[in-house]
């Protein structure tokens, strides 16, 4: 059964990226929404095991999202990508500290995203 993920990020064409990318692999089947607010009504009817977020979205951005997520009880310890086009050390601090397990720098390829996406899960890997 495909591992069901949820990926975030205000940029179409990024969610279709790394949607694609992810669904290539056979092993995942993926959600997409472009703004935080959209994932967070989508926690209680999703059973997701993955998360994908972006840092930089408006409104609800990913450090509040990942936040939000951490704090329901079904995904406290899913494992969560975030994606950033700074890779300034304070974005990535700050999105560790709310829960990120692994921090990927935009522009990435897909091995890059595949890899981080394994290291999040405990399979190895790595940026």
């Amino acid at each position: 059964m495909p591992i069901r993920a949820l990926v975030v990020d205000d940029s179409a064409a990024m969610r279709t990226f790394v949607s694609s990318v992810l669904e290539s692999t056979g092993d995942y089947d993926v959600d997409e929404v472009g703004h935080g607010f959209e994932a967070i009504r989508l926690l209680p009817r999703g059973d997701y095991s993955l998360f994908v977020f972006d840092v930089n979205m408006p409104d609800f951005n990913g450090i509040e999202l990942i936040r939000a997520v951490r704090e329901h009880p079904r995904y406290s310890q899913t494992p969560l990508v975030v994606m950033t086009t700074e890779g300034r050390l304070g974005d990535v601090e700050r999105a560790r500290a709310a829960g990120a397990k692994v921090v990927i720098t935009k522009p990435f390829t897909p091995a890059g995203l595949l890899a981080a996406v394994a290291e999040a899960r405990g399979l190895g890997g790595g940026d």
